[in-house]
């Protein structure tokens, strides 16, 4: 025996829905108000007994109850009353959360906040290299007469003996068989981790910081520092997490913004181990970033622990003597300490001035030398610099005020204007801030030294920020031909239309179609001799998408003398038609919005009342006047749709004979229209969606029709599909749709002549057929829904109903012959998901497969009759599988158990306490 309906949960959907709400209290304030000020008198406590209990006496003139509002009503604050004899522990614990109150809102870090990941794609794909990479380790061996202890020494040793074989491994690598690899070794530190191989871990992430003191290859060194601190990421993380789970203490885990003293000892062992470990690590570099990476560790150690960590951290950077090697050591502080600390600002300012006391190293002997070497020419070597300046000023920058921008630029001035450090400013500071100052900072381009740092990139940065920013309208002019005096005259094509394709954004925003005209001249002039467009298409592409972003008027736009010579620089067939796709799109875009407006129920351009006749004669009209173009016809679709359901509201769900047949045709005329369309989930909604709109409105056969034609169309749906010119998995899309294809057929009744859940049977043997990936559980999860609905079913009342549909559960009104067939459909269903479950033993699988035993368990716990000693016991096994391995959430098997003692107290659930007796609790190592 499986898991029969005989034996489901018999369900009181009202009387559930009532359990779920809160329970009312009829309050009696009598003469007292709420909002009312309570006089508190002077009182006599006595000190806090160790269990926190008083002794005291008091008096008031209205009430013994202090009212909490009364700092808001009368100035005082009644906790303070308190201050003179409160447990030091409560005192702090107030204090803390006081000052937590208190603190600016501008201390948090907020969605406003861009976050590195954001960044790291662009910094992989700028700073590359053709050259050879090595990834090295290095053995030392202890000094025999050394003085450190025999434990001390054996850590050491631990730490310094790594792999053999890796050297051999990691020499001689490409740009991207050193990234596979380093990726290899992220996911070798996850593995190490998962299997409690806590030292091999570490050993993975200190080989991995040594990189990072690596420059022989120096034009790699920001992409390399995003991949070695993706691993610190993740380690810090794993580090993190564990202590964190120790701190549950067999009763729930600590809250977000839980104190030291609420941190088990255990705990605190563990992250004083961790802490201890990196301390013994013997090189500067590896020490500083692993312990960087596990900074926020010293929130369960000390309130203060981060406050005094990140200054010594800041003073270790000091040590080493790379500047480009510090500041991304200083870049990756301010990273962590963004994340756990935003408040302290302090830190942020310093990493940032010492970096500037430094930066005289940059034209130091042993730099010059090092790029005379690599044959780097310092305008390159410089922009090495950009990804970590920008980042430490965007810290700096946050939700400041403008008056430090003010400071910074001064900076700069004392500096020489500094075009590497000017520059960083320009793309840390809000746009609107530096928008304001444009001819401050133009005048500031203008006496840069040009061989440090390109002027152009200088510009570049500057019109960015005029993209997203206004400046004054005096001085729009003036900064264009400023800008452009220096654009038009460089001689790269490639740093030209660098800076073109940013400027172009600001013409087009400000500016009328002349002074557009005028530059697209500009790039056709440089652009085209020697061909130079073949290599600027994306930026072509650009400069196109921003000027028909700008120009809706199609009039105007190819009124433009410009406009079509530009359009011939696309001669590589492929981005022609890409760009001609991209017009096209944008005219469809304009055709589809007044579509919209013209079906809107409240539109002034073509609505005709209560004349829905002539309403849907437009559609028809219109349907044949775009009949190719997809994004029309979906809205008509959709228009139509809620045409038949203005209908219905009209006549208050009572059709007469006219309005049902009026019903019929637009039902009609989405069935005929739909099958035109190319997208297959398109088609797969539109059928769903027209099929319940059908539905809605008493045309059963019809609606019949539409769900068959969206059975039939499953098969065909691809296993990839394009998003935003990507290929993706349709599996997931397929799921969604079919969930809600279920939720629909509990409410469809039979068809007289087609036998007991024809279309849930249809829709099955589709779903068995269909190829799934091997390697998904998408088909169980499936099966697992059709549970739950066959479970909705076998009830004498369903959960919802259609207005003025009879049901299945009307028409057969628990018919034993009709429960059996569910009956035996789900055995079906149970008997394939236990034996996707059995096929899922493997090591590699093991994890599937207790999250889906544990999924099956919450569906007999919901839906069956637990009574039943066979569903019990099966319950029961499948709660054991799920925990067998360890890896079974322990929060979640935590809260179910909890739920099902808080269930247990229902009479008609009485045996759940029973059952939560037998569901032993794992915990995981």
């Amino acid at each position: 025996m499986l898991f029969s309906f005989r034996h489901a949960r018999s369900r009181n959907y009202v009387r559930e829905l009532e359990s779920c709400r809160l329970e009312s209290v009829s309050v009696d304030f009598g003469d007292y108000h709420p909002l009312k000020p309570i006089t508190v008198m002077e009182s006599k406590t006595k000190k806090l007994g160790r269990k926190g209990s008083t002794s005291s006496t008091s008096s008031s003139s209205s009430s013994s109850m202090m009212d909490p509002l009364s700092s808001v009503l009368d100035g005082t604050d009644p906790l303070s009353l308190f201050a003179a004899t409160a447990d030091p522990l409560l005192t702090a614990t107030t204090d803390s959360a006081r000052k937590k109150r208190d603190k600016d809102d501008s201390s948090a870090v907020g969605s406003d906040f861009e976050p590195w990941s954001s960044k790291r794609a662009d910094i992989l794909a700028r700073y590359t290299t053709n050259e050879k990479l090595s990834i090295v380790s290095e053995r030392k061996a202890t000094t025999p007469g050394s003085a450190v202890s025999e434990k001390v020494r054996t850590r050491l040793e631990e730490l310094d003996d790594l792999e053999e074989g890796s050297q051999k491994e990691l020499l001689n690598l490409t740009q991207q068989d050193y990234t596979n690899r380093i990726e290899e070794l992220n996911q070798s530190l996850k593995d190490a981790w998962a299997s409690d191989q806590k030292v091999k871990a570490l050993k993975i992430v200190i080989q991995c910081s040594k990189l990072l003191s690596d420059t022989t290859v120096i034009q790699f060194y920001p992409s390399k520092f995003v991949l070695i601190t993706d691993i610190l990421d993740t380690f810090g993380k794993l580090v993190y997490e564990r202590i964190f789970s120790m701190c549950t203490d067999n009763r729930s885990s600590l809250p977000d913004n839980f104190t030291p003293e609420s941190v088990v000892d255990t705990a605190k062992e563990t992250c004083l181990n961790w802490f201890f470990k990196i301390a013994s690590i013997r090189e500067l570099i590896p020490r500083f970033y692993v312990e960087a990476a596990i900074l926020k560790c010293n929130k369960f150690l000390s309130k203060t622990g981060i406050s005094e960590c990140l200054p010594r951290l800041t003073s270790m950077i000091r040590g080493i003597g790379d500047p480009l090697v510090a500041v991304y050591a200083r870049a990756y502080l301010c990273r962590v300490g963004m994340e756990v600390a935003p408040h302290l600002k302090e830190n942020l300012n310093k990493n940032f001035f010492d970096f500037l006391l430094t930066f005289k190293q940059i034209h130091g002997d042993t730099v010059q030398n090092q790029l005379v070497v690599q044959c780097v020419e310092i305008p390159s070597y410089l922009t090495l610099y950009s990804p970590a300046i920008d980042w430490i000023l965007q810290c700096i920058s946050y939700r400041a005020a403008e008056v430090l921008l003010t400071e910074m630029m001064e900076r700069c001035k004392k500096l020489g204007n500094n075009a590497l450090l000017l520059n960083s400013v320009m793309s840390a500071f809000r746009a609107e801030f530096i928008a304001a100052r444009s001819m401050d900072f133009i005048g500031m381009i203008k006496e840069c030294d040009e061989s440090g740092f390109p002027k152009h990139l200088l510009f570049r940065s500057l019109g960015r920020n005029l993209a997203l920013a206004d400046p004054p309208e005096g001085d729009r002019l003036q900064i264009l031909n400023e800008a452009w005096k220096v654009i038009t005259k460089l001689k790269s094509p490639q740093d030209y239309i660098n800076c073109a394709e940013i400027w172009v954004e600001y013409t087009c925003r400000h500016f009328t179609k002349r002074e557009v005209n005028t530059v697209l001249a500009d790039v056709i002039k440089h652009m085209t001799p020697d061909r130079a467009f073949e290599e600027a298409y994306p930026q072509l592409q650009s400069i196109i998408q921003k000027v028909i972003t700008y120009f809706h008027d199609f009039a105007v736009l190819f009124s433009l003398e410009k406009f079509l010579p530009f359009l011939d620089m696309f001669q590589k067939e492929s981005v022609r038609v890409e760009v001609c796709k991209c017009i096209m799109e944008c005219t469809l875009e304009t055709l589809d919005h007044l579509l919209k407006g013209c079906s809107g129920r409240q539109s002034e351009l073509v609505s005709f009342g209560r004349d829905f006749e002539q309403q849907l004669s437009f559609y028809v009209e219109a349907r044949s006047m775009f009949c190719n173009l997809e994004p029309v016809l979906v809205q008509l679709i959709h228009s139509v749709n809620q045409l038949a359901m203005e209908t219905r509201k009209v006549m208050k769900g009572n059709h007469s004979r006219k309005t049902a047949a009026f019903v019929r045709a637009c039902v009609a005329f989405c069935f005929i229209t739909i099958p035109s369309l190319t997208s297959i989930f398109s088609r797969l909604n539109l059928y769903l969606h027209s099929g319940q709109i059908a539905l809605a409105n008493q045309c059963l056969s019809q609606a019949d029709a539409f769900f068959k034609a969206a059975i039939s169309l499953v098969p065909e749906v691809p296993k990839t599909i394009n998003i935003d010119g990507k290929m993706r998995s349709s599996e997931t899309f397929l799921l969604e749709f079919l969930c809600n294809f279920f939720s629909t057929l509990l409410i469809i009744p039979d068809h007289p002549e087609q036998g007991v859940l024809f279309l849930v049977r249809g829709l099955l043997n589709v779903i068995q057929d269909y190829t799934w990936e091997d390697n998904g559980d998408d088909k169980v999860r499936i099966y697992t829904n059709v549970v739950h609905l066959l479970s909705a079913m076998s009830q004498e009342t369903y959960i919802y109903h259609v207005d003025k549909v009879e049901s299945n559960d009307t028409l057969y009104g628990g018919d034993t012959k009709f429960l059996a067939e569910t009956n035996k459909l789900c055995e079906t269903l149970i008997a394939q998901i236990l034996e996707h479950l059995k096929s899922l033993g493997k090591d590699e699988t093991l994890k599937r497969q207790s999250q889906l035993a544990l999924n099956l368990f919450n569906s007999i716990l919901a839906h069956g009759d637990l009574r039943n000693n066979k569903l019990n016991q099966l319950a029961v096994n499948l709660w054991n599988l799920a925990q067998r391995h360890g890896y079974a959430d322990t929060k979640i098997t935590v809260k179910t158990l909890e739920y099902i003692k808080k269930q247990s107290k229902h009479p008609e659930l009485s045996h759940f306490t029973d059952l939560a007796a037998r569901l032993p609790l794992q915990s995981r190592t």
